[in-house]
């Protein structure tokens, strides 16, 4: 094996707020997540998620709360979502409180829960 050894001399490099983390469809998480950038959930969390940006992927499942900038959902939430932008598209299914300041409610998307305008994120 090669590997190359860090500088130890360099500044450390900062976290990058771009950053993009996928949780592929084969895990399985319960617990705390949190991200300076985005999250792409494809699998199952059981547990919040607090993120710049949060997208559920059409086979995701998430139980739990969301706190992010832009939420994006496709496949099933259940818990209490705060966000700026809130989108759910035609696959998701949703059973939420949700506080946005812009909703984006695609057709065939099944909602039910409450639903608020923020007036400070």
């Amino acid at each position: 094996m090669f590997s190359k050894t860090a500088d130890p001399t360099a500044a450390p490099s900062p976290r990058s707020s771009n950053a993009r983390s996928v949780l592929a469809s084969d895990l399985r998480i319960t617990g705390e997540i949190s991200s300076t950038g985005h999250v792409e959930i494809l699998g199952e969390v059981d547990g919040n998620v607090t993120a710049r940006g949060v997208i559920l992927g059409t086979e995701g499942r998430l139980s739990g709360q969301i706190s992010a900038e832009t939420v994006e959902i496709k496949g099933k939430l259940d818990g209490k979502v705060t966000s700026n932008d809130f989108s759910l598209r035609s696959t998701a299914q949703v059973a939420a409180d949700v506080t946005y300041k812009t909703l984006v409610v695609d057709s065939g998307a099944q909602i039910e829960g409450r639903f608020a305008v923020a007036r400070d994120l």
